[in-house]
């Protein structure tokens, strides 16, 4: 709806102006001429009112749906609309292409191939020209594992055993599909890529394929060896893949339960690009299994982000101090057997961290906004809120939600 409403108010703009010219065109030729410039369009409209003002009320009716469309976006996806009225998307081609290093000289299927992607990703090392879904031309090399490290490599067309497969693909201007063949040997392969920081690998590759697949390929090579990319020295959440992604997700339980023991499993598939994600999250924090689901969403000024992340940054590991004497350790252990006081290191952060530990005890918490709320902890809600619950008696109980970012202060009052 959004899309014809804009469509339709450029179309009725564009019909406007063009009537316009021909009106003037109908006057005099040099009116016809010197309509096609603004200013002196403008000229003809005031001087030929009558005769003009049909074709500006058209153009003028234009505008209503176009800004009632772009009214709409604005309020329905504004990181859209300011991505479009920027024109950054004018400049994706070329900017795709200055991320690498490559320069690579030679053809692929007989044709020039001029590789302007290149990444080396669960053991399959891949070259794309073009920015499609389906590449103009392509070429992978499946090397079994992913090589940590340096990845020095030479084929030979004699060499027997089991050599990585390349395969090559096509797509012809006629084709919907693009044409590919399978070469498991009888090829030259020479490939000594060193790791160059944070996430590439970079050197010489020279690759000839049997005369009938009319391929060859010589130079300097760069590639990326994960879906992540940096900007600064540091990952850019802009990008969308699935390791920006997993990225994100592992930042965000580091802080949220305060620990950098976090293991995250393989998250499950997704559908990019996109704005807005639902990501059922498994994860290890410490040694326990934990399940979350979180909403992730993607703005133009700090890229992917989980809704609702208000947790500090993780602090720096703090080397503990040992203590040296046998009575001070003797002492220690005395004191680890006496029932710990709760309250005396209670703080939001170890609720945070360990919420079973403080379930059911009686709390007090101050908002910013000046208000109290009193009662038992229930826990935390699935977008990490606390549940304060209160008994009202005969009246039933009270609940309170409390966002993170809205606390100022919080009490244990029960040991």
């Amino acid at each position: 709806m959004v899309a014809l409403l804009i469509l339709g108010g450029l179309l009725l703009i564009v019909a406007g102006l063009v009537w316009l010219v021909m009106l003037a065109f109908g006057t005099s030729l040099l009116w016809g001429f010197g309509s096609l410039l603004p200013p002196v369009t403008l000229a003809y409209v005031l001087y030929h009112w009558r005769r003009a003002r049909k074709a500006v009320v058209l153009g003028a009716m234009g505008f209503i749906p176009l800004v009632v469309g772009l009214t709409m976006l604005a309020a329905q996806d504004p990181d859209r609309l300011q991505a479009i009225l920027s024109l950054r998307w004018l400049d994706d081609e070329r900017q795709a292409g200055s991320e690498l290093d490559i320069r690579l000289n030679g053809e692929l299927n007989g044709q020039d191939f001029v590789p302007l992607q290149a990444e080396l990703v669960d053991g399959i090392l891949s070259l794309r020209e073009g920015q499609d879904f389906y590449a103009r031309r392509e070429l992978s090399i499946r090397l079994g594992a992913q090589p940590q490290g340096a990845l020095s490599l030479d084929v030979l067309p004699e060499d027997a055993g089991p050599q990585p497969e390349i395969e090559i693909s096509w797509l012809l201007p006629e084709q919907e599909l693009p044409e590919a063949r399978r070469i498991p040997r009888g090829y030259t392969l020479h490939l000594n890529l060193q790791p160059v920081a944070p996430n590439r690998l970079a050197g010489d590759f020279h690759l000839v394929l049997p005369p009938k697949f009319a391929t060859t390929l010589s130079g300097h090579l760069e590639v990326f060896t994960d879906r992540l990319r940096y900007r600064e020295g540091r990952v850019d959440t802009h990008y969308d893949s699935r390791d920006t992604l997993a990225y994100v997700i592992r930042d965000y339980l580091q802080r949220r339960f305060a620990t950098r023991n976090v293991e995250l499993a393989p998250l499950p598939g997704v559908s990019l690009p996109a704005r807005e994600l639902e990501v059922a999250v498994e994860a290890r924090v410490d040694g326990q299994l934990q399940r979350l689901p979180l909403q992730l969403f993607k703005s133009d000024e700090r890229g992917w982000r989980v809704r609702r992340d208000s947790f500090p940054p993780l602090a720096e590991p703090v080397a503990e101090v040992q203590a040296a004497e046998p009575a001070s350790e003797a002492l220690a252990v005395v004191e680890s057997v006496r029932p710990a006081d709760r309250r005396l290191r209670f703080s939001l952060q170890r609720l945070l961290n360990n919420p079973n530990q403080y379930q059911e005890l009686g709390m007090r918490v101050y908002t910013q906004r000046g208000s109290t709320a009193e009662g038992r902890f229930a826990g935390l809600d699935r977008e990490g809120r606390i549940l304060i619950r209160r008994n009202l008696g005969g009246a039933g109980a009270a609940s309170y939600s409390l966002a993170v970012d809205e606390i100022e202060r919080i009490e244990l009052l029960e040991p």
